[in-house]
């Protein structure tokens, strides 16, 4: 396993000190068993309980979107305390999970050898910016709202480009929104000024960054080809209705003692809400392939040039 010990890049203290807050362990432990992810829901469903199975059926959809044999070796690029590279290590994938916070890397280790899982998924401390991997080695490799975090996602998704293998498959389940510098009539600047603070406070600049077809563009010039993209923010709203009403009452209290600082979770789950049903914010699943390699005399798709990364 990669030693942890000092490794933590400068760029990432604000995502660690998000996550090691005390709002936020209580948070994702209390409502999300410790996973970090939003749950898939039938569009129109009102009632979110129960909250596990939605989260597994978020992962099955990624499982769906990659589309890979039981065998595959895919990355999780951000893998969190490790509930996703299980799930699809039971799936019949190989995984290689990654993530920047050493102890999410050190619980999810934990949590495998518990299990006695071993042999088919790994978690180790790394940084998708900088992938200790060879070239094309990956079957697959995918993001569940882990970019958000990334402070360079051009360079992200060309690492990602470089480790999988010709013709493989990526999945990205992130965010987008309006482009937050000319906010639409009627959008409340008290909002805009709201998403600003999330993200800096929970060290998301790639969620500051993804304005509508931002990542789309991103991963065409590293060069991926069939890029598509999804929106489930249907999917997801139960998930996010029901942080919106626990969160109301105290984000009033936390507003009228201005805290929101101290409080993002509370204040994201209640404007974000409201982005999401004002059709500011989405919650999207962008897909695509690494081109094959060519045969000589083929006149198949190939690596375009890339830029940037």
């Amino acid at each position: 396993m990669t030693e942890t010990t000092g490794l933590l890049i400068p760029e990432y203290s604000s995502t660690e000190s998000y996550y090691n807050t005390w709002e936020s362990r209580i948070g994702y432990w209390v409502f999300l068993g410790g996973t970090r992810h939003f749950g898939y829901y039938k569009p129109g469903t009102l009632w979110p309980f129960p909250l596990t199975p939605a989260l597994r059926r978020m992962e099955d959809h990624l499982h769906e979107s990659l589309d890979l044999p039981p065998g595959a070796n895919v990355l999780d690029a951000g893998c969190g305390v490790g509930h996703v590279a299980l799930h699809l290590a039971q799936k019949g994938l190989h995984v290689q999970a990654i993530d920047i916070t050493p102890n999410h890397a050190m619980w999810a280790q934990q949590e495998i050898e518990r299990r006695g899982m071993q042999d088919t998924v790994h978690a180790q401390w790394g940084d998708y910016h900088s992938l200790d991997f060879a070239d094309g080695v990956f079957d697959g490799v995918y993001t569940m709202e882990t970019l958000v975090h990334s402070s360079d996602p051009s360079k992200a998704v060309s690492e990602i480009y470089r480790v999988l293998k010709p013709g493989g498959h990526v999945v990205f389940h992130e965010y987008d929104h309006i482009d937050v510098t000319k906010p639409p009539p009627g959008c409340p600047p008290s909002l805009v000024e709201a998403v600003a603070r999330i993200n800096t406070r929970s060290g998301m600049p790639g969620n500051q960054a993804f304005d509508r077809g931002v990542l789309h563009r991103i991963m065409e010039e590293q060069g991926f080809v069939d890029v598509a993209e999804r929106d489930l923010s249907d999917n997801m709203r139960p998930l996010m209705r029901l942080f919106y009403v626990v969160a109301y009452l105290p984000y009033l209290l936390i507003c009228l003692l201005g805290l929101q600082q101290w409080f993002v979770n509370t204040e994201g789950g209640v404007q974000g809400y409201r982005a999401l049903k004002r059709g500011y914010w989405r919650y999207m699943v962008f897909t695509a392939r690494k081109p094959a390699a060519r045969k000589e005399g083929d006149e198949g798709d190939g690596p375009r040039q890339r830029r940037g990364g």
